[in-house]
């Protein structure tokens, strides 16, 4: 259970770093060669320091970008796991295009010195009504 709490607070770590915009605590969220993707945008992050700066640059297109994260799975096996969490996003572009999706996180996550850290986290788009 303990594994699993604290998996569950790494994720909600992720969602409120990232929204209240402090980059480097997202990547210190992952361990040094993580890799973060979206292949429905084509961005792929393969590095703490990559994602620090990735989503630096990508918040430059946003006016702003809610995020909401529903619990999903967690499967443990020893030092790593594996799991799923469902997204929904509203947001609207610098231009005034609004932008609304649905999506799941693939998750890797490995158990470090520094706790259990994202290995590896892959966005996968499943709804955008545009």
């Amino acid at each position: 259970m303990t594994d699993r709490f604290e998996i569950e607070s790494l994720r909600g770590e992720f969602a409120d770093a990232a929204m209240q915009g402090e980059y480097d605590r997202v990547g210190a969220l992952f361990t040094a060669d993580a890799a973060w993707r979206i292949p429905a945008a084509n961005i792929e992050f393969t590095s703490r320091t990559e994602i620090v700066e990735g989503l630096q640059r990508l918040r430059t297109a946003w006016d702003f970008l809610i995020q909401t994260t529903h619990p999903g799975t967690i499967a443990l096996d020893g030092d790593r796991a594996t799991g799923r969490a469902y997204v929904h996003e509203i947001g609207r572009f610098r231009d005034g295009t609004l932008h609304i999706n649905y999506g799941v996180f693939h998750d890797r996550y490995e158990r470090t010195g520094e706790g259990w850290c994202f290995a590896e986290r892959t966005y996968e788009l499943l709804y955008t009504p545009e």
